[in-house]
């Protein structure tokens, strides 16, 4: 599994992404590197913003995982590592200041997921409307770290499934320093207000 280069979305050319903070956008599933890509005048302006586009090609668009012959809200945890580990090997070759990463849904899988490979690699941690793959590598090394993570989540929220819900809210306490809200009625979204306190959040990490 491998991230297209040629696919990513950048909020600034190449001679101006030196040294200054990066935020990884992540989409959800059955989508692309576009969808998240109009958050980008919303975050925080010193950064660059590069949204990656999920290598495999389903329902209609793109996912960080199949979810064919998968439970609802527990993937098997070899199909997100490979996800995980596809956007790690990508950050690899990109110079940039700190790191954050924002995930929505699938993509927030994904992004929980790299902190387990790379406990202290990243500025902050944006996860919204996901959740957390079963599974304990890396998770020691993670708790001992304990990264800064914004996990939000919409109480009308029908996509995410009552027990990955379950599995997240009581791991998130116990590996990462946490930062989360619940957000009255809203679905499988991502809000005005969520986004302001995101970006805030990011502000607050990338300096």
């Amino acid at each position: 599994m491998k991230i297209d280069p040629d696919a990513v979305l950048w909020s600034a050319p190449e001679r101006e992404r030196a040294g200054r903070p990066l935020i990884v956008l992540l989409h959800g599933y059955g989508s692309h590197e576009g969808d998240l890509f109009g958050l980008s005048p919303r975050l925080p302006l010193n950064a660059v913003v590069a949204s990656l586009r999920a290598p495999l090609e389903e329902n209609g668009g793109n996912a960080w995982f199949t979810l064919m012959n998968s439970e609802r809200g527990n993937p098997p945890v070899g199909n997100v590592n490979a996800a995980a580990l596809a956007v790690l090997s990508w950050l690899d070759t990109v110079e940039s200041g700190p790191v954050a990463l924002l995930g929505f849904s699938q993509g927030a899988a994904v992004a929980l997921q790299m902190l387990r490979h790379a406990p202290k690699r990243f500025a902050a941690t944006v996860a919204l409307a996901g959740f957390i793959a079963s599974g304990t590598e890396g998770d020691e090394a993670l708790a001992a770290a304990k990264p800064p993570v914004f996990y939000g989540r919409g109480t009308a929220d029908t996509v995410i499934t009552e027990a990955a819900v379950e599995r997240t809210e009581a791991w998130l306490p116990g590996h990462t320093t946490l930062t989360g809200r619940i957000y009255e009625d809203l679905a499988h979204s991502i809000s005005a207000q969520e986004l302001s306190d995101v970006a805030a959040f990011l502000a607050e990490h990338l300096g």
